[in-house]
Formats: C-alpha cells, structure tokens, sequence
C-alpha cells in the first residue's frame, strides 16, 4: 500500500515516502531544488493549502495517487491548517481512488521520528521548527503510549523569519533579495565545507573584527557576503528564536532538550547561540536534514512504521454518586484510560466489563471532572460543569470527545431516543503540575 506524506511550507513543498524494505526518504520530482523540495509558486505562498495541492498534483503527474496521504500542518492553529488541508484535497485526483487523507501536527511528525530511531524516554521534550516564515517552540510531554503539547509558542514577523534573515544578507551585500538570489545563496550554503568556513569566519571576526569582519563567507552572484554583513544580521534569528522560546512556560532547552528542525535550523550560529545560553539540544537521526526532519516523521506514520502517539496521555475522571448498601456514595467513575483519546477521533465513553455504563444526572449539581497521570497519581480538576438534569428514568452513556484543537468536551449520549449533548471542557492539561498555555498570534 504506497503512503506519502507532504509538508507544505511557505517556500518549499517537502514530499517523502518509505522505500520498500528501507527507510523513509523524500520523493524527488522534476523541478524540485536539491537538497529542498519543490518551489512553492509564487501565487501560493501565504497560503499552505494551495501550496499542498500544486505538490500533489505535481507527485500525481509522475506517480499513482497514494493510498494513504499524511499532510504535516504547523502546531499553530492545527485545527484550522488540518480544515485547510482537506478542502484543498477534496478534488479527486486524476488517477486512481481518492486517498485517506490525515494531518499530523509537525511536533508529533518530529518526535514520531525519533521514537523510530531509537527509544526516547518519557518526559518533556521541545520542537523548535524554524521556518521561513516563523519560529515555532512546541513543549512535548512523552508518556510511554502518547505525546502531549503542553505549551507552544511562536515568533513570526511580517516580513518572515528565516526569510528577513536572507533578505537582510543578500541587501547588504547589494543584491535583490528575489528568488534567484535567494536560491544562489541556499545553494552556497549547500557546497560541502560551506558551513566549516562560516564557522571559523564567525570566529575570527569574534576574536579580530578590524581584520576579518569584511572577510567573506559566501559568494552569491558575484558579490561577497562578508562576515560583518552576517554579524549584523544575526539578531534577526537569535532574538526571534529567544522570544520564542521564552513564550513557551518550562524552560525549554533547560528542562526540555530541543530538536532543531526546519530550513533555518541547518544555520550553525543559532547552535552556538543556544550551546551559549546553556540549552540542551536533542540529536537528529544521523545524516538528517532538519529541514526534512517533520516530513520524514510523518512518512514513517503514513507506512504504518512508528505510531503517531497524538493521543491523550493521561485519564479523564468524573465526579458520580452511586448506591451501596442502600447509603448514598460519592465515587468517581473514569470516563477515558490514558492514551485512548484522538483529536479528531469520535467520542471515548465510560464503560465497565466492556459495556458501556449508563448514569443519571441531577438538576443544578455541579459535576467535578479530574484529568490524573497514572503513573504518579498527580492530577488536575477541570470544570465544574452543570448538567441538565435528567427524569428519574433517563439514562445516558457519558463520554469525552477530543477536537483537533485541543479542546475538549462531555458528551452525554440518551440511552434512548435523541441527540448527545455536547458541553465544554475547555483544553485539557497537557502536562499535569505545569502551567500550559499557548502564546502568540
């Protein structure tokens, strides 16, 4: 069964797929621009949607339609990239059955291919993807079953991140920063001992500006890039990855190791600059491009390799009132075991013995609802809720529906006739004793 998975960034669109019998790999297509991906089209950019369906629709031209197509869309506004995502793929394509479409937050694509490579322990880890557009932490807490974001933050100027960054370099050096060269300078990055030399530049002009800041590390188009002219710039990246960084509650990097990931993440300075701020940096794969890192991920769980864990690691508990002995007690009735709750998947009901369990509800008694981790037994209220009360014969299925965007709610199914009620939890915790939330515009 062919799988493919694709992310659509605002410059390059990244396909890969598993080899038979392999690893997974990118798909290389004509036109593509080595070592990145297909040129995002002009008319596309801003827009991620139609960027995905000029890749696809280029893959089609050349291969049979998938049978399984896996989009990774950014952390941020997950819920509306994923909506996006499918509109824009609802045409069927030219050959073959429409494929199963699924979307995948870059995070879980990162973290789904390092569980693949070796065994990642639980705890919290952070995602750092660095973009042409933006810089987007995302805290990760790892449970043995599941991958929670707990908080995410993200930097993304008008003018772009990684994207102001080039064009500041390639003004100063009195080019125009278009696509030709911005393609020239990506492609003199690439040259193989390109990022020693920028290294060991940075380095002198450290030690010895008057002597080495016009010295250049690069060539493009003729016209040096010289040392000053990358000191000058750098700030564009650092104070925009510290900023990042600093919106996301648990000190990532300190508490949480960071995965560098994404076009801008290949540039060696920002390592220096986070090994200087004392920060703790997770490995790569060997040998993987950062840039490819989320769209090999998800190719692995596209091929059904590495499962993708975005399921909730902890379990939901409800506050209920049951009869024993002819005496009233107050109880409290799991409604969700750890790990089984899908964003987007259909609802998880309480059951008992393997059938689900039916309860009555009381008029204007609030309703405690617990998330607890069950390892250590710590856990975090959400609510209360008041439900409509019930006659003394309705009865109702009570269970959790997980959305695409985090946010949760109670659903209470009649064991009769009519529609569930729906009531809302709000964001579950995602890392239960630590504050979440999730910053930026």
């Amino acid at each position: 069964m062919t799988a493919l998975a694709i992310d659509a960034g605002s410059r390059y669109a990244r396909l890969a797929r598993v080899a038979p019998g392999g690893g997974p790999e990118p798909v290389d297509l004509p036109g593509a621009v080595p070592g990145e991906g297909l040129p995002v089209p002009e008319a596309a950019r801003g827009d991620r949607a139609a960027a995905l369906r000029t890749a696809y629709d280029a893959y089609l031209r050349h291969h049979d339609a998938p049978a399984r197509l896996l989009v990774v869309v950014p952390q941020h506004d997950r819920a509306g990239h994923a909506r996006r995502a499918a509109d824009a793929l609802t045409t069927p394509p030219a050959r073959g059955p429409a494929p199963d479409v699924r979307t995948l937050a870059a995070p879980h694509a990162v973290l789904a291919l390092l569980r693949h490579t070796g065994p990642l322990a639980p705890g919290r880890y952070a995602v750092c993807d660095l973009g042409a557009a933006a810089a987007e932490v995302s805290v990760c807490t790892v449970t043995p079953g599941a991958v929670a974001v707990a908080a995410a933050s993200r930097h993304a100027p008008d003018d772009g991140y990684g994207a102001a960054f080039d064009a500041a370099l390639l003004t100063r050096s009195g080019l125009t920063p278009d696509d030709d060269t911005r393609r020239a300078l990506a492609a003199v990055r690439a040259e193989p001992g390109a990022g020693r030399r920028l290294a060991l530049v940075l380095d002198r002009a450290d030690r010895d500006p008057a002597r080495f800041e016009t010295t250049a590390v690069h060539h493009v188009a003729g016209r040096p890039v010289t040392a000053h002219t990358v000191r000058a710039a750098l700030p564009l990246l650092t104070d925009g990855l510290d900023r990042a960084l600093a919106g996301a509650p648990g000190g990532p990097g300190r508490t949480a190791p960071l995965a560098l990931t994404g076009g801008v993440a290949r540039f060696g300075p920002l390592r220096t600059h986070l090994d200087a701020a004392g920060l703790t940096l997770t490995a790569l794969p060997d040998d993987t491009d950062p840039a490819h890192a989320a769209v090999l991920g998800a190719a692995l769980v596209a091929a059904g390799r590495v499962d993708p864990a975005d399921r909730y690691p902890y379990e939901l508990w409800i506050g209920a009132h049951r009869t024993e002995a002819g005496r009233p007690t107050d109880r409290e009735l799991l409604i969700s075991a750890a790990g089984t709750l899908e964003p987007g998947g259909p609802p998880v009901y309480a059951e008992s013995d393997g059938r689900r369990v039916g309860v009555r509800t009381a008029p204007g008694r609030p309703v405690r609802v617990r998330a607890i981790d069950p390892a250590s037994g710590a856990g975090a209220p959400l609510g209360p809720l008041t439900l409509p009360g019930g006659g003394e014969t309705d009865r109702f299925h009570v269970g959790v529906r997980l959305a695409a965007d985090g946010t949760a709610a109670l659903v209470l199914h009649p064991l009769g006739a009519g529609p569930p009620g729906a009531f809302p939890l709000g964001t579950l915790p995602a890392d239960i004793g630590t504050d979440t939330k999730e910053v930026g515009p």
